[in-house]
């Protein structure tokens, strides 16, 4: 019996032996990720930064009366367009014209008075001459020739004098523009102290959008453009765009062209003016937006906003190195452009970064990179 055991402990050996190696297949390996993957560049690029304006005509003047008197006449109604000379407001002027009047009659008898003094003078003179008459007499005449001559002077005062608050009781457009609000209507009493203007009248044909930057964005301005004067540099400067209230975008460019001559001691901010061009009245002045300034900078790493993720305020990139490996990169970032983010430190040209996909990946996966064309990473 002993062999038949011995056989069979050798067959169940066997067979145990034969089980167990198939227990143990090879692992397989780990398969590479398929990941699009964009090539960092430089590129000459605008930053954009907006700043709070309020609007103001090219001329804003306070239409006050000169004279006073009841408001006989009102041309005009509020909003309305004036052109430069046209009448807009009509004091009652009876008593302007009365004093015209007056002032004219005395300018007459002070007229007259010198020509009798005139006469009197050229009557005595051949008499002295003669020794008809003692000189004392010609040059009493003489004298009484000068007050003559003086009070015409003052005549002729009084009637320019009185011509000119008569012209005052029309009220006339000194430039073209809007009319504003009017607090005074007709037969109201008027006068050339009150608090009050009778109207304000806006030339918008260009505007100026006024607004404060700090010192700090001023001295970069001032490194940045060319020009060795402040006027130069301020001729090189890209056009502004005016972004309204409802978040759109005024049609027409603007130019800076006014600095302020100081920095405000309590703000540190110095401010600068921007025109636009309004022919055809689309803003009026008190309007309020935005202005947008751009900074360029050239060479500038870009890196797609798309490709980017933000973590505890943090933005990070997935870069890919030379054995394909992926790893979560902090970057620095100076400003937006378009649909991409400029770079200050994190990644330099030719970098490789993952464009999209990149949900799920842990540092030192591998990645089977899969490139994309420029015009693809652009949008």
């Amino acid at each position: 019996m002993k062999p038949i055991n011995q056989l069979l402990s050798v067959a169940v050996l066997a067979l145990l032996y034969a089980c167990s190696g198939n227990q143990n297949p090879a692992t397989p390996t780990a398969q590479a990720v398929p990941v699009p993957v964009y090539n960092v560049t430089t590129h000459d690029a605008f930053t954009w930064q907006e700043y709070p304006v309020m609007l103001e005509g090219r001329t804003d003047v306070e239409i006050r009366p000169q004279v006073d008197g009841y408001l006989q006449s009102v041309f005009v109604d509020e909003g309305a367009f004036v052109k430069a000379g046209q009448s807009i407001f009509k004091i009652e002027d009876h008593r302007y014209r009365e004093a015209l009047n007056n002032a004219t009659g005395s300018l007459n008898v002070a007229e007259a008075a010198l020509i009798n003094a005139k006469l009197e003078v050229e009557k005595l003179t051949p008499l002295v001459d003669g020794k008809v008459i003692s000189e004392y007499q010609l040059k009493s005449a003489k004298a009484a020739l000068k007050i003559a001559e003086g009070n015409k002077k003052q005549a002729e005062a009084a009637v320019a004098s009185a011509r000119i608050n008569l012209e005052f009781t029309t009220i006339k457009a000194p430039v073209s523009g809007y009319i504003t609000r009017l607090p005074k209507k007709q037969g109201s009493l008027v006068s050339a102290a009150d608090p009050l203007p009778l109207t304000t009248l806006s030339d918008n044909a260009e505007v100026h959008a006024y607004f404060s930057v700090s010192e700090a964005d001023f001295t970069k301005f001032r490194a940045t453009y060319e020009g060795t004067t402040l006027n130069e540099k301020l001729s090189h400067l890209p056009a502004l765009s005016l972004v309204l209230p409802d978040n759109t975008e005024y049609a027409q460019k603007g130019r800076i062209d006014m600095v302020d001559g100081q920095f405000n001691k309590t703000t540190g901010a110095i401010t600068l003016r921007a025109s636009f061009p309004n022919a055809q009245g689309l803003l009026r002045a008190g309007n309020t937006g935005k202005v947008k300034l751009g900074l360029p900078h050239a060479g500038a790493v870009l890196v797609p906003q798309a490709s980017t993720v933000e973590l505890q305020d943090k933005i990070f990139v997935y870069t890919v190195d030379k054995a394909n490996k992926v790893a979560k990169t902090p970057i620095t970032i100076l400003g937006k452009s378009g649909n991409d983010y400029l770079v200050k430190d994190g990644v330099k040209a030719g970098d490789r970064i993952v464009y999209k996909g990149f949900e799920g990946l842990q540092d030192g996966v591998t990645v089977a990179p899969e490139k994309i064309k420029p015009e693809v990473a652009s949008k």
